[in-house]
């Protein structure tokens, strides 16, 4: 489970951090590339902990004191109160409840906003429950599923919150519509090029039940705001070689 692998990275690397119990202002003599390497893995868990992990599914709730007292146990060779046998099982059912519980909230969460966002003026919904509101109507032909096309775009989450943006990076993106997610994929076949449009995809049109990300949560709703620049060249299928 794609979570759960994240978290005892993250875990794992807490563990081997704080299992010194030094300060963390204490004067490190970095005498050799195997010092300097040991803490550059330090910092890179570091930062890598102090981002991801309270956004996990059920990290917050984590006892790091715990956690120290249980790598201590089986480090020194003790016995410790859970068996190793089931501690991959007990870790295991904890991340997918704590990923169920939080999906079931997303979902309520994300019913509720697209049904107070369809009664809106201008927001159109469609059969299979995407809605788009049209921002600017371009002149240009219409994709199909089968084509290529450059976009920008911005995306959020339903409480603002931006989880990747081609205009903040500055730069569009090419991509094939057969090549995303379902709410994509419809959206885009409905616009004109030269068109920019705000579409709010259910979870069900995008990533369902997984999270994608720690920013993307189970049974999230995202908003984008989509400007289709062009329908790009589809490259020319490449003869079968000759003897």
């Amino acid at each position: 489970m794609q979570i759960r692998n994240l978290l005892l990275t993250m875990v794992a690397g807490s563990i081997i951090l704080a299992s010194c119990n030094t300060p963390s202002n204490t004067k490190v003599n970095l005498k050799t590339m195997a010092d300097s390497a040991a803490y550059a893995i330090g910092v890179d868990l570091g930062n890598n902990i102090k981002k991801n992990l309270p956004e996990a599914p059920g990290g917050k709730d984590l006892n790091p004191e715990i956690i120290l007292k249980a790598f201590s146990t089986i480090m020194k060779g003790d016995s410790a109160l859970i068996p190793s046998a089931k501690a991959g099982a007990i870790t295991q059912g904890y991340f997918v409840k704590a990923q169920s519980m939080e999906g079931g909230k997303n979902k309520e969460a994300g019913k509720k906003f697209l049904a107070d966002n369809g009664k809106r003026s201008g927001v159109t919904t469609t059969a299979s429950g995407l809605q788009y509101e049209v921002i600017k109507t371009g002149t240009g032909p219409k994709p199909t599923a089968a084509n290529t096309v450059k976009v920008h775009y911005h995306g959020t989450t339903i409480d603002g919150k931006v989880f990747d943006s081609s205009v903040e990076r500055g730069e569009p993106v090419t991509f094939g519509l057969g090549q995303v997610i379902k709410g994509w994929t419809e959206a885009l076949q409905l616009m004109n090029v030269g068109s920019k449009w705000k579409i709010y995809i259910p979870s069900e049109l995008g990533y369902g039940e997984q999270a994608a990300g720690p920013k993307i949560k189970p049974n999230s709703v995202l908003v984008f705001e989509v400007e289709l620049i062009s329908i790009e060249p589809t490259p020319a299928a490449t003869a079968p070689a000759t003897k």
